[in-house]
């Protein structure tokens, strides 16, 4: 069972890159600032006992070093 939900993760991952790797590098860095407006808010709820699922702040956190990858891959190659 296991397995299977990591698969599932895996699957959902790989489609929210390819989705990012379509945007320009202003759109990345919008969502970027998103992201991180995201993560201080989290930061906050979980400061103030408010914050329902911790393992968002991971979530976000990974996804802001994704698009900062991204946006360093697209200034490399220009």
């Amino acid at each position: 069972m296991r397995n299977k939900k990591w698969k599932v993760i895996a699957v959902k991952t790989k489609v929210y890159v390819k989705d990012l790797r379509t945007k320009t590098a202003e759109e990345l860095n919008n969502e970027l600032v998103s992201a991180k407006k995201e993560l201080f808010n989290l930061r906050f709820q979980n400061a103030t006992n408010q914050l329902d699922n911790t393992s968002r702040i991971k979530e976000v956190r990974k996804s802001i070093a994704r698009i900062q990858t991204l946006i360093t891959q697209k200034q490399r190659n220009l």
